[in-house]
């Protein structure tokens, strides 16, 4: 089959883009999102520092208009007139190649090539230990097909950010240790060690056949809430992280009320019943070392029904995907959640679209539990992030990537001392 665009035919404008995906998402901006020019009134509140808003007046200027002109270097509706787009060209100028960018692998992704960076290996011999260093080091030790193309390597960590974030953190060999610049404090120290002591057991003399049958510890179980995209990932992206950990098996619980989003048609949800009262969707037959639970319901439900109980600071592990927890917009559904999970004294790591994401998540949470939480790890760049940048169909002036950062916490954990 022939594909739709050649590799050097991947630069198109939105709105008269061959494929019409991306035609309807430029339509969809021109409708919601606004210009960003300082002569419009505002809008909303501004996010951040940088949030273009910040500079519009609250009242007295122009009426807000929605997004009209694309830019011709970049290809995306990025003001709602040429003068106006001429007039803040220069601020532009430092976002209009990533912007060109993302409008290429945008393409590229609906070109129908054959794509053999979403062909992942299997697993390895124990003896080949994984370098999690970076990237590239991670993909060498895992036997990954050889990726010269950047635009493929971009769409093949859009994917494998998500197993392999988590399992930089938990690794033994995690390149987030308690040394100067490593992040990790001695609280997380303690946390990560009892995961890792699950995660790498010593050789029991397992194996095929009656001599080698042996007693397996439960499985560890990793919470993913709010889940939305990920739980959506295909299921070999996922197993990826079992083979970081190949003497162990996984539990994946994605839970939220968009954990099923765009999954209707593969799995439509299940009556709740007396044996299912939540409606899971219970995946088991993927692969040996993962079993996949889905929850269209938010966590502090379950957990006030004790559903997951008991939790084991061992075998357990909470995982927030840039979770919004201080965004205005949704903090308020994290309300009732956090203080559940610090009640469970188990990690829970964090990633964030900014620095600014991040502060913004930490802030909050300080602000409404106060002293009862330990960090683990602390705040800044994540070294297994997306390489793919994306754009915010709200705001095209908003780009990030997937798991640009990541931080951790818990529970406070009080010591007994004693007193003389």
């Amino acid at each position: 089959m022939n594909p739709l665009l050649r590799p050097d035919n991947l630069f198109h404008p939105f709105s008269s883009s061959p494929s019409p995906d991306i035609r309807r998402r430029a339509a969809f901006m021109k409708q919601h999102a606004y210009c960003p020019h300082s002569s419009h009134n505002a809008t909303r509140m501004a996010e951040n520092p940088g949030d273009p808003e910040a500079s519009k007046p609250r009242s007295g200027g122009a009426l807000p208009a929605h997004v009209r002109y694309e830019c011709p270097d970049c290809g995306i509706p990025i003001a709602c007139c040429e003068e106006h787009f001429i007039d803040e060209y220069e601020k532009h100028l430092d976002i209009c190649d990533t912007l060109r960018e993302i409008n290429e692998d945008d393409h590229d992704l609906r070109s129908e090539r054959y794509f053999p960076e979403f062909e992942y290996p299997g697993p390895t011999m124990e003896e080949q230990l994984v370098n999690l260093t970076s990237w590239d080091t991670m993909l060498y030790t895992r036997d990954f097909k050889a990726i010269d193309d950047m635009r493929s390597m971009r769409q093949t960590t859009k994917l494998l950010t998500y197993p392999v974030t988590i399992g930089s953190v938990l690794h033994e060999f995690s390149p987030y240790n308690i040394r100067k610049g490593g992040r990790l404090t001695p609280e997380g120290l303690k946390s990560f060690s009892a995961l890792r002591y699950t995660l790498h057991p010593p050789r029991d003399g397992s194996g095929p056949g009656i001599k080698g049958i042996r007693p397996k510890p439960p499985p560890v179980r990793i919470f993913v809430l709010g889940a939305r995209a990920e739980s959506s990932l295909p299921r070999d992206t996922w197993v990826q992280l079992a083979y970081l950990f190949p003497r162990v098996t996984f539990h994946i619980i994605f839970i939220g009320p968009e954990a099923m989003a765009n999954r209707d048609a593969e799995y439509p949800l299940p009556d709740r019943t007396p044996h299912n009262p939540f409606g899971a969707i219970i995946e088991d037959r993927v692969s040996q070392d993962m079993k996949f639970s889905t929850y269209v319901d938010y966590y502090h439900t379950l957990h006030e029904a004790n559903h997951f109980y008991p939790y084991d600071p061992y075998f357990d592990c909470f995982m927030l995907f840039h979770p919004g927890i201080g965004h205005p917009a949704s903090s308020h559904e994290w309300e009732d959640t956090i203080p559940q999970l610090l009640a469970t004294k188990v990690p829970i790591i964090v990633t964030g679209y900014t620095a600014w994401d991040m502060e913004r998540d930490l802030t909050w949470i300080k602000s409404k539990c106060g002293n009862e939480m330990d960090i683990l790890l602390e705040p800044g760049e994540n070294r297994f992030r997306s390489l793919r940048w994306d754009i915010n169909d709200l705001d095209p002036q908003d780009i990030s990537c997937g798991n640009w950062g990541v931080w951790a916490f818990r529970g406070k954990r009080y010591e007994t001392t004693m007193k003389d």
